[in-house]
C-alpha cells in the first residue's frame, strides 16, 4: 500500500488518531515518544499504572525534569503513594487528557506498560455487580473441598469461552467469573461484550509495540536498568518511604516491582545482593506478563528495538495520522 493510499483511507475514518505506544518495561518506549513528540503534533499521556505516585521516581525509570521539559507527560505524579488507583479511573481520566489534547488541535501519544489500561481505554470496563462475601465463601469452600480443577471445569459449562481465557490455576479470575454468574444468571464473557459495544474507544488507534527482538538483550536491559536505579539513589527513595507510618506493603503502590524488594531489604529481610537479584527477577517477571498482554492484543506492529529507524517511523505513524 502506498503512502497516499494509507493517508487516503485515514482520512476516510472521521474518528480522530491516536496512537498507542507499547511495550515491555526497559524496551525504550520513552525516547521514541520524546522523539515523536519532537517531530508531530502530539501529547503524551503516561499509561503507567507506577508513575501516577508522587515521590516514587527512580524506581519508576520516571522521566526527569529535563525530559518532561521537551516533552511532558499527562497522568503522572497525580496521587499520594497510599492512594490507590482502578483502571476505570485511568480510563476516565485517559480519556479527559485525550480530549483536551483533541481540543488543542494536537494528537494524543499513550505511552507505557500497564497493559491493563490500553485494554481499558480500548475496549472499556463492564460495570460488574459488587463482590458477594456469601457467594464467594461458598465457592471458597466447594474449592478447597473438590479443587480448583472442578471449579474451572464448572466455568466450562457456563461460560465456556471465560473458561478458555482463565488457567484452572487462577483462582482470584476463576471465582470471580462464576460469582458473576451466580449473581446475575449471566456469563462473564457476555457481560464483557456488552462493555466492548457500549465503551468503543471515539478514537482511531495506531498500536506499536517496541521491544527488542531477543529475549536475553531485553534481560541484560533489565539488569543494568535496576543496577543503575539501586546506583542512582533507588535505596533512598524508598526508605524515604518505609518510614512513612501510613505506607506498608498491601498497597498496590508498594508492590510495584522493585520497591517491594528494596521495602523487604529495609525490613531486614534480604542482604543487598539478595535484593538486587529478586528485583531483576521481578522485573524479568513483569516483562513477561507484559509481552503476553501484546501478543494477545489484536492489530499492532511490532517494532524491534535494535532495527528501528526513528526516521521512517516518524514517517510511518505521520501517515497513519493523516499528517501532510
Amino acid at each position: 500500500m502506498s503512502s497516499s493510499q494509507s493517508a487516503s483511507q485515514t482520512r476516510v475514518d472521521e474518528r480522530p488518531p491516536c496512537v498507542f505506544l507499547m511495550g515491555p518495561t526497559a524496551s525504550g518506549k520513552t525516547a521514541l515518544a520524546v522523539e515523536l513528540v519532537s517531530r508531530l503534533p502530539f501529547e503524551i499521556v503516561s499509561v503507567d499504572s507506577a508513575m501516577i505516585y508522587r515521590g516514587m521516581d527512580i524506581g519508576t525509570a520516571k522521566p526527569d525534569a529535563e525530559t518532561l521539559d521537551r516533552a511532558p507527560h499527562r497522568l503522572i505524579d497525580i496521587l499520594d503513594p497510599a492512594e490507590s488507583y482502578s483502571a476505570a479511573q485511568f480510563r476516565e481520566d485517559a480519556m479527559r487528557e485525550m480530549g483536551d489534547i483533541l481540543a488543542k488541535g494536537r494528537i494524543p501519544l499513550l505511552v507505557g506498560g500497564t497493559m491493563l489500561y490500553f485494554k481499558a481505554l480500548e475496549e472499556g470496563l463492564a460495570e460488574l455487580p459488587s463482590a458477594d462475601p456469601e457467594v464467594r465463601a461458598r465457592l471458597d469452600a466447594l474449592a478447597e473441598k473438590k479443587g480448583w480443577g472442578h471449579l474451572h471445569e464448572y466455568l466450562a459449562k457456563v461460560d465456556p469461552i471465560a473458561a478458555r481465557r482463565i488457567h484452572p490455576n487462577d483462582p482470584q479470575r476463576l471465582q470471580r467469573a462464576l460469582e458473576v454468574y451466580e449473581l446475575t444468571g449471566q456469563p462473564l464473557s457476555a457481560w464483557l461484550a456488552e462493555s466492548r459495544s457500549r465503551h468503543t474507544l471515539p478514537y482511531s488507534v495506531y498500536k506499536l509495540a517496541l521491544y527488542p527482538r531477543s529475549r536475553e538483550v531485553l534481560h541484560t536491559r533489565i539488569a543494568d536498568r535496576f543496577i543503575a536505579m539501586v546506583e542512582a539513589g533507588f535505596i533512598d527513595e524508598v526508605a524515604c518511604l518505609w518510614h512513612r507510618p501510613d505506607l506498608h506493603l498491601g498497597l498496590p503502590s508498594m508492590r510495584a516491582v522493585g520497591y517491594r524488594q528494596v521495602w523487604e531489604y529495609l525490613e531486614g529481610n534480604s542482604d543487598r545482593q539478595t535484593m538486587v537479584t529478586r528485583g531483576i527477577a521481578a522485573t524479568r517477571q513483569l516483562a513477561k506478563r507484559q509481552l503476553t498482554w501484546l501478543r494477545g492484543m489484536q492489530n499492532v506492529e511490532t517494532v524491534y528495538a535494535e532495527t528501528l529507524d526513528s526516521e521512517a517511523m516518524v514517517r510511518r505513524i505521520a501517515d497513519r495520522c493523516g499528517l501532510d
